[in-house]
């Protein structure tokens, strides 16, 4: 019979390309505009050679993306993990879920809709859908953003553990727009509004003139999976930001409801 490894014998045991492949999926995380090869090689100190034919594996199981001018980008294959461990060991793919609700959501609507989770101590948008509306702003998966700025964070934020709350508020948090809310005493009246309303609204407070409103996407323990949310240009009429709002909480409620009852 084999022996069984003691778990700190694991730490001398790894495979140093993987260990390339993971340094270099680092590096292009820290480079939303993309880095091209000589950019890897600097960046990580391999040869040439090594770089390249990481990158071409990596590419052909969708997991970076390169564009005509040579930069490579993380793909999409690793939002599709991404939404996958989304349920832990629940094994629902939440971006397959809710990808019609979003497709519905942006046709009724007009505009730009989303998913954002919880990655690390910011947001990671996971599913979207476009809008045919004039001037709909543009959403793209894999974009990373804070809790404490924007509709779809403020949702998420408010909807964690209160130590985890406590503790994403003990330190300094920044401030992206005249209107981010950056004292803990403010931004926590906010999130108990959010809570108590069932729904959340930005007026630029990540960026300038963009406005969002975002609703909860729980589970059957009424606990947190992600946000939905909706971003519009500022200046819309009061009558399409109410039909906004009342259609991101229906469609944010029927995707809770959607959730397969073992994900609970």
């Amino acid at each position: 019979m084999s022996e069984i490894a003691e778990p700190s014998a694991g730490l001398s045991h790894h495979v140093p390309v993987i260990d390339r492949m993971m340094e270099m999926l680092f590096v292009l995380e820290q480079r939303p505009d993309g880095a091209t090869i000589r950019d890897l090689v600097e960046s990580l100190g391999v040869p040439r050679t090594t770089v390249y034919r990481i990158l071409n594996t990596l590419e052909r199981h969708d997991v970076v993306r390169r564009s005509g001018e040579g930069r490579y980008r993380l793909g999409p294959r690793l939002l599709r993990l991404a939404a996958r461990s989304i349920g832990d060991s629940n094994g629902y793919d939440l971006a397959a879920i809710a990808a019609p609700f979003l497709k519905s959501l942006s046709a009724e609507t007009g505009e730009g809709s989303k998913i954002s989770v919880v990655d690390g101590e910011g947001l990671l948008v996971v599913a979207a859908a476009s809008g045919a509306r004039e001037y709909a702003l543009t959403v793209i998966p894999g974009q990373r953003l804070p809790l404490h700025a924007g509709a779809a964070g403020k949702t998420l934020l408010a909807h964690l553990p209160k130590d985890e709350v406590d503790r994403r508020l003990s330190r300094a948090l920044p401030r992206h727009t005249s209107r981010t809310l950056t004292d803990p005493g403010r931004l926590r009246t906010e999130l108990a509004r959010i809570r108590r309303q069932g729904w959340a609204q930005d007026r630029g407070e990540y960026a300038p003139g963009i406005h969002a409103f975002a609703a909860p996407i729980l589970d059957r323990n009424a606990t947190i999976v992600a946000a939905l949310s909706v971003p519009f240009i500022a200046g819309a009429t009061a009558d399409h930001m109410e039909r906004l709002r009342v259609a991101v909480v229906a469609t944010a409620k029927a995707l809770s409801g959607a959730l397969p009852r073992n994900a609970a």
